[in-house]
């Protein structure tokens, strides 16, 4: 059987005058745009581009909502409660929509940003808050996150589709969860290491940990850092190599391939 992967990216993350990434350069090798919807990054202006951008090259639209921390880029840890945390992921979700919709599109997925997402991955009452946002919004959206943890769990309990996610440029700790990134090691630079990382958790659904533990890792969804100084020709060779290795890529929420 052939394996189907989605391949997604963090865009759309500049602020004003302010740039990140390459976003144009990126988006020709992805499936999935996860959209900074204003609180960690990005602004309406670049909302509106980036969603124009994004459905140029037909990439489907979801939103990223973050921890309102634009000095922290969503990166810090904030105490909200989960009543805090639903409101802000639904106000972010909306956000975007509006712009998804003025250019005639709708959202196909929700993945939460930095900090939110691995504070979710672990605390299930944050989880919970998300998933129910994402579920008032909208039921048919589907929710990215890290796989194995707190958040697909939550989603799933309310019934939500979810896309179990990966990463090919990130370090893992031996109970599946992110390493850190204050971390030494906890980034993969190297484009060949994330690159292979990415080939064995698509291909033989494991990842070795910075222990060197093999862990397990079902995927559905592997992600691109957008922020990357070499983001675009990591997605290109990233996509190559998926590509050579018989492994078809296509958007989380393409007809035949629901999570």
């Amino acid at each position: 059987m052939t394996r189907i992967l989605d391949l997604n990216c963090d865009l759309g993350e500049s602020f004003g005058a302010w740039r990140l990434g390459d976003d144009a350069g990126v988006l020709p090798h992805v499936c999935s745009a996860n959209i900074a919807c204003g609180f960690h990054a990005g602004d309406p202006q670049t909302m509106r581009a980036t969603v124009a951008l994004a459905l140029a090259h037909g990439v489907a639209l979801g939103a990223q909502p973050g921890w309102p921390d634009l000095v922290g880029f969503g990166r810090r840890a904030l105490a909200a409660t989960p009543a805090e945390t639903y409101a802000i992921v639904l106000y972010q979700i909306g956000a975007l929509a509006a712009f998804a919709h003025a250019a005639g599109a709708r959202l196909a997925h929700v993945k939460p940003h930095g900090a939110l997402y691995n504070q979710a991955a672990r605390d299930r009452a944050l989880a919970d808050a998300v998933a129910q946002a994402i579920l008032d919004f909208d039921p048919a959206l589907i929710l990215f996150g890290l796989a194995g943890s707190a958040l697909v769990e939550a989603g799933r309990a309310l019934g939500l589709t979810v896309a179990r996610e990966a990463f090919a440029d990130r370090r893992y700790q031996a109970d599946g969860s992110l390493t850190p990134r204050g971390q030494p090691g906890a980034l993969i630079d190297d484009i060949d290491a994330a690159v292979a990382q990415a080939l064995r958790i698509a291909t033989r659904g494991e990842a070795i940990a910075i222990d060197g533990t093999p862990i397990a890792i079902a995927a559905d969804t592997l992600c691109v850092h957008g922020d990357r100084p070499d983001a675009a020709e990591f997605a290109r060779r990233l996509r190559r190599a998926l590509d050579a290795a018989g492994v078809q890529v296509s958007a989380a929420s393409a007809p035949g391939h629901r999570p």
